[in-house]
């Protein structure tokens, strides 16, 4: 997800796209460690979203905007 994208959705969008990363990220962490992981470097791309999404909210909360 691309920090353009991100920015573009709501904050009640953000914290749903979060709450699915985090599940996937879970997923991928499990699958890692049963060594049945087809594409480990989508482990780095969702985390770097989840960190993408993170900053935006911050971001948002430092300027007191609340969309």
């Amino acid at each position: 997800m691309k920090a353009k994208e991100i920015r573009a959705k709501s904050q009640r969008e953000l914290i749903e796209a979060e709450k699915e990363l985090k599940a996937e990220l879970f997923k991928l962490r499990f699958q890692l460690a049963t060594n049945q992981l087809d594409n480990p470097m989508r482990l780095k791309e969702v985390k770097r979203s989840i960190a993408r999404i993170k900053t935006v909210m911050r971001e948002r909360e430092i300027r007191g905007i609340d969309q």
